[in-house]
Formats: C-alpha cells, structure tokens, sequence
C-alpha cells in the first residue's frame, strides 16, 4: 500500500526537535509535581488528594490515583514521569521500536493526566490542559522509523491557531484597554508574577507600549492563518509566533506556556529549508489506520472548542472532555490596572496590638520585599505564588485553601515552608499569622534612582484578621 501522500520526510527535522524539546517541558512539569504536591495535594497538604477522590468519581477526572493514593506513590509517578521525560529528551524514544516509543509518550501523559485531574485548583491553568493535548497529539508522531505524518502535523497546527486566534478574540472581545491599544500601559506591572526585566518593559514609552499591543493583534489574530498556507509562507508564520512568545518570555513568567508555544510552532517549520532530509520508510498499515481514526477523533471533539471561538461569550481554558483531548484556550481579557498583593506575617507574641511586632514570610515568585528585583523562574511553575496572586483580586479565589495554608504556618509544616523563600520563624512557629492587603506599583525611575527599590507599597486593608491555631 502506497503512503505518499500521509507522511512527509521535509518534517523529520522538525519532529526530532519538537519532540525533544516538548519532552523537556515534560520534564519541568513533572519536576514542578514532583517539588510541591505534599504542601498543596498530599495526604496533609491544603486540598488533599484523598478528599478529592472521595467525593469527585473517576469518569469526572480519570486518574491512577482514584485507584489508590499516597504520597509515596504519588513521589512515584511524578519523580518517575521525570526520569521518563529525560530519556525521551536524550532521544530515547527514536531508539526503539515505533510501537515502544508511542508506548512512552502515551505513559506520559497518562501520568501527568492523572496529576492535573486531582490537582484541583492548583491545576487550574490554562497550560495544564495544553500540555496535556499537546502530549497526547505528540503520541502518534511516529520515530525515526517513519516519516512524520502530515495529518498530525495538522493537528498540531490546529492547535497553534486554537492557542493564539482564541487569546486575540479573547482580547478583542474583553478588555477595551486593547481596543484602544493602551492595555501594555498597566500589563507589565499587573501580570501574575513579573521578572527580572518587567520593570523596564513597564518604563518603555507609551507610544511603544501602542506598538506591542498592536503588534499583539497581529501576531495573535492575522499570523495564524498563515500557518495553513504553503510553505515557507507557514515557517515564516511559525517564527514570528516563536518571535512573539520570546518577548512574552523576556517580560515576564507565565510557566512553560509560552515554551510550550514555541515547541508548537516548531512543528510547522519545514525542517527541509535547513536540512535535507533522509530517506525515512513509510509507516506501517497499523500505524496509518490509527493516525487516521484520531484524527477523526480530534476533529469532530474540535466542533465544540471552534463554536467557543465564534461565540461572543468565548470562555478562556475551558477543557470539553476529562481527558483535556481538545480545549480551548486564551489569556487576559481583562488587564488589571492596580496590582494588589496579600502580604502574610506572623508574630511569637500571644496576643495582638498596636505595638505588636509583625515578621513577614517571603515568597519565591510573587513581590513581597520592595528591594528585591523579581525573578525569572519560568518554566517552573510557582502554583502557590500564582494562586497569591488570584487571591489578592478576590478571597473567592482563596476560600478553599487560603485558611489550611495559614495553619500549616501556625504548625510550622516543613513541607509548606519549603514552598517560601523567607521563613521568619526559623526555631518555632508562630503563635500568630495575619495577612494584610497592599497596593504594590513599580517605582519610577526617580525613585529607583533614589531608593533602590523597584516597587512602592501602600497598606489597602486587612485580608485576615490575627489568628491562631484553634
């Protein structure tokens, strides 16, 4: 039977990189499960897993750990995803049979789908459900011993254009700061966690922050159909979205959600303008029959995420199956013009008052100490300093697990500890812990010069109250 027409060998260039390089995305996130699933989800974590499962049955959030949990096998799955995604990216998945390497990339993401299904709020991003149909679309690539197949090419350009059209309708749709190009005026100081080099992007003049929010619409609503053009129309197409996600890397943290797009992207480069490539064999019947019918799959569970894209009321990271096989996805409708953030403190005195000495617990990610210059941790995922951050635009997003974080301060839980930078309770815990909520705004360039620091902090109100551990 004559394949010539189902694969490609110009892509064998392009799926080894992809491969490799979604593998190390694998990789970061399963290390990210791995680091902090005992402070957010374990057995005595603030959403504990078991809890979770007993009340949320199995065909809502598939999971091996409906079947059983603790938090030994859990460090088993995550720390063994890890080791999996490793071999992968050191190309483990091209040393072996065609059937064997599918066997691999299918364990990953059965692995991490069971993560993120009982993960809860913690998992609740976007990027979570993109990693997953990302991975699962990765499955049925092929190896080095069939040429890559257009149809999954397809698919994955699909969901490039779902990825970037549905953020720019989402914009165009929400916010009117991107409407009259003036949402980068607050953008970089607002965003969930800023890094290292957003103050300066903050301070760039206006008419330039005009310039990046239409560049933004470009990008994001005009470049993507380019992607279903012939080549090289689609490789310049897949770089400028490669452009566009640097800059995004570059301006702040927002996880491996902009690495991952990149990864997307470089699935659409014709590996054949930089290489030429070898004579790969054409796949076997079995493995064509299977592209075919997910194919089919994919594109009859897309109807739901395409109507979302046309609707006026488009809902952003909504997934439309319990196994995140086709979402749907898109970021900041709205821009925030204030950035307020919760600042938590404890003091050893036992009871509260107006000259009582208060100690503040210092995040990883989030601002806190006005003099310390944000940091780059993206592609890591900080989810508690994330979550700090939703919880300072409203305590609805803090009501489930905000009060157990509290405790597990007045306890003095090592595994939560170890999720802050700054412990001011090294020797005990506190007998108190409070949380006040502040305005925090980057600094001029004035004051920077004249103070050092880089953000400037007003007291808005208290978010908790003193409390202590009942």
């Amino acid at each position: 039977m004559e394949w010539f027409w189902f694969a490609s060998s110009d892509y064998w260039l392009s799926r080894l990189v992809f491969q490799r390089a979604l593998a190390a995305v694998y990789l970061v996130a399963f290390l990210t499960a791995a680091l902090q699933f005992r402070a957010l989800i374990g057995e005595r974590g603030m959403l504990p897993v078991p809890r979770y499962t007993a009340r949320v049955p199995f065909r809502a959030a598939p999971s091996l750990f409906h079947r059983h949990y603790s938090d030994r096998f859990f460090a088993g799955c995550a720390w063994g995803g890890a080791a999996l995604a490793l071999a992968l990216v050191a190309g483990a998945g091209d040393a072996v049979p065609l059937a064997v390497s599918m066997l691999m990339w299918a364990a990953l993401w059965a692995l991490y789908l069971s993560i993120v299904n009982v993960g809860q709020t913690w998992y609740g991003f976007g990027w979570e459900s993109l990693l997953l149909e990302t991975g699962f679309l990765a499955v049925f690539l092929g190896n080095e011993e069939t040429a890559p197949p257009v149809l999954v090419l397809f698919l994955l350009r699909w969901l490039l254009f779902r990825v970037e059209f549905g953020a720019g309708l989402i914009k165009l749709r929400g916010d009117s700061c991107w409407r009259d190009l003036t949402c980068l005026d607050y953008h970089h100081e607002t965003q969930p966690m800023p890094g290292p080099l957003s103050w300066y992007f903050h301070r760039l003049p206006r008419p330039l922050h005009r310039v990046e929010t239409a560049a933004n619409h470009v990008a994001q609503l005009a470049v993507p159909v380019l992607l279903f053009t012939p080549q090289p129309a689609a490789t310049v197409a897949a770089g400028l979205i490669v452009v566009t996600q640097l800059w995004l890397v570059a301006s702040g943290n927002f996880a491996w959600l902009n690495w991952l797009t990149i990864v997307l992207a470089l699935a659409a480069v014709d590996g054949s303008l930089v290489a030429a490539p070898p004579a790969l064999p054409a796949p076997p019947l079995w493995f064509g029959v299977l592209v075919v019918a997910v194919t089919a799959l994919v594109l009859v569970l897309s109807v739901r995420p395409a109507r979302n894209l046309l609707s006026r009321r488009q809902a952003m990271n909504r997934s439309f199956d319990p196994l995140h096989l086709v979402n749907t996805y898109g970021a900041f409708g709205t821009v925030g013009r204030v950035r307020q953030e919760i600042v938590v403190e404890g003091t050893d005195e036992t009871t509260a008052g107006p000259d009582t000495v208060w100690r503040e617990y210092g995040f990883r990610g989030k601002p806190g100490d006005v003099r310390r210059l944000p940091r780059q941790f993206a592609p890591y995922h900080l989810r508690l300093d994330w979550m700090m951050w939703f919880a300072a635009l409203s305590p609805a997003y803090a009501r489930s697990w905000f009060q157990p974080f509290v405790e597990r301060l007045l306890e003095g839980d090592r595994d939560t500890l170890r999720l802050l930078a700054h412990n001011p309770f090294p020797d005990a815990p506190p007998a108190l812990v409070r949380a006040r909520l502040y305005r925090y705004r980057f600094t001029t360039r004035a004051e920077r010069r004249d103070t050092g620091a880089w953000w400037h902090r007003t007291p808005v109100r208290d978010f908790l109250p003193p409390t202590r551990l009942v």
